[in-house]
């Protein structure tokens, strides 16, 4: 997916020769082998990809597989939510379900965590991250993700707390200031160049904050007022605007 993706668990996880080490790779590789089947799947850079197949036409969306089908009814709607601000079309008409993927494979990596009994966990994908439990297992501590300056990779300008007493366990951020303009804006003129949401998952997280770079001032209050999010968007001028779940925080 052109991204790092990292997997922080706590200090006391168990090391080589230690019991539960071989859960411990198990885990990672449960990670790694979902991230990459996705990526085999839905990339637009593979040729080989049903994605691709799609572009070219060479398949057509009523034959294409169950889990490509599913995701193109989840990104749809999530276009009716959104007024047309999220979509999973190109201006040109082609396919790109970019959009959602990233966040779909956080989502299901962290089930599959779960589901092997990793319960204290942070995963973080380019910069969007979901949580489970506490880097201290067994407190209410929560996780701290941090937020980078758009105008300095290097710094980051603010932190929010994931987990522990906090309903949010996500944060997913969208915007230009890292790979350029890459998101198919909706009657705005670049308002914002990078936009930060957090919620209690991490696809809501992840759409919601490329629809507020893509829509603007308009689909921010939208956000705010449909959904349990807190919001951070940054102008190019570096003023900021920020919900109060965020200024909280």
């Amino acid at each position: 997916m052109g991204t790092v993706i990292g997997l922080t668990m706590p200090a006391d996880s168990p090391t080589e020769g230690q019991p539960g080490f071989d859960e411990l790779g198990a885990a990672t590789a449960v990670v790694e082998r979902l991230f990459r089947d996705l990526d085999e799947t839905f990339s637009l850079y593979r040729p080989d990809s049903e994605a691709s197949k799609l572009a070219r036409g060479d398949v057509k969306l009523p034959q294409a597989s169950a889990q490509m089908r599913e995701r193109y009814a989840e990104a749809h709607e999530w276009r009716l939510r959104t007024e047309g601000a999220f979509t999973p079309e190109r201006p040109d008409g082609v396919l790109d379900l970019s959009g959602i993927i990233k966040g779909h494979a956080i989502r299901e990596a962290g089930t599959s965590l779960l589901a092997l009994g990793r319960r204290d966990w942070c995963l973080n994908a380019g910069g969007d991250v979901l949580v489970s439990g506490s880097p201290r297992p067994g407190s209410a501590e929560p996780w701290k993700a941090g937020v980078v300056d758009p105008a300095d990779r290097r710094t980051l300008i603010t932190g929010y707390a994931l987990g522990g007493t906090n309903r949010h366990a996500a944060i997913a951020t969208s915007g230009s200031a890292e790979r350029g303009e890459h998101i198919w804006r909706v009657g705005n003129d670049g308002e914002f160049i990078q936009v930060s949401v957090a919620a209690a998952d991490i696809v809501t997280a992840d759409v919601l904050a490329t629809a507020i770079v893509a829509g603007g001032t308009r689909m921010l209050n939208r956000a705010a007022d449909h959904w349990d999010v807190a919001v951070l968007a940054i102008r190019a001028d570096g003023s900021m605007l920020a919900t109060p779940g965020f200024q909280s925080s």
